[in-house]
């Protein structure tokens, strides 16, 4: 029982400060790029981007280990591709057009809150007898229809903006790796959105059932 009072306090400790890096990168998106424009938004922001993105490394752990009950090749393909984006690119081919371009920022406001309302709703899920906000919930289950199409167009901007300087500054054989991440898309994409959309189906159903219930 401590153990998992234990393990629950981490977890709610770790969506608190990850909704907390989020909502500063939101924060970056609609105060600093405004005053500097792009390139320099880019430049300024890539780094903490990288960072707060590595975090979610540990939710790969967390799912390969039991501790979450989200599947492991679900969240590692997820977690993976962002990360090909912000080290594979940001870091590595961080002249890539398209990361100097207005595909960047509608990037980090896709993604950005998306994650802010992910992580928030996980924190009162775990901390509050009766389940995360109303709010949080019709968020968490109703964003995703613009956030997400526009999360994936961005992502796939950027990679295929990055092919060429890939294949110039790394060789061939990255060029391919981008091509084949970009390829993973195909099936992954509406796997996840229809994903979304059962469970959204579910929760807005469960809503009507019992208007007076947070969560499902």
């Amino acid at each position: 029982m401590a153990q998992s009072k234990c393990t629950r306090t981490g977890l709610a400790l770790y969506n608190l400060i990850s909704a907390v890096g989020w909502a500063f990168i939101f924060y970056q998106v609609v105060r600093t790029y405004p005053m500097v424009g792009q390139p320099a938004f880019f430049d300024v922001t890539k780094n903490i981007v990288t960072f707060v993105q590595c975090g979610a490394l540990i939710e790969i752990i967390n799912s390969l280990f039991g501790i979450v009950r989200s599947p492991i090749v679900t969240t590692a393909a997820q977690v993976l591709s962002r990360l090909l984006v912000v080290i594979g690119i940001f870091q590595l081919l961080p002249e890539t057009p398209a990361a100097h371009s207005i595909s960047y920022i509608t990037l980090l406001l896709a993604w950005s809150t998306t994650e802010v309302v992910r992580y928030l709703f996980y924190f009162f899920t775990l901390c509050r007898k009766d389940g995360p906000p109303k709010v949080l919930l019709l968020l968490r289950y109703n964003l995703f229809w613009v956030l997400y199409p526009t999360g994936v167009a961005s992502e796939l901007s950027i990679i295929y903006s990055a092919l060429p300087i890939a294949e110039r500054v790394y060789g061939p054989l990255y060029k391919y790796v981008l091509v084949g991440s970009m390829l993973t898309y195909i099936p992954g994409l509406p796997m996840l959105f229809m994903h979304m959309v059962a469970q959204r189906r579910k929760v807005m159903k469960s809503l009507k059932e019992n208007p007076a219930k947070k969560t499902n």
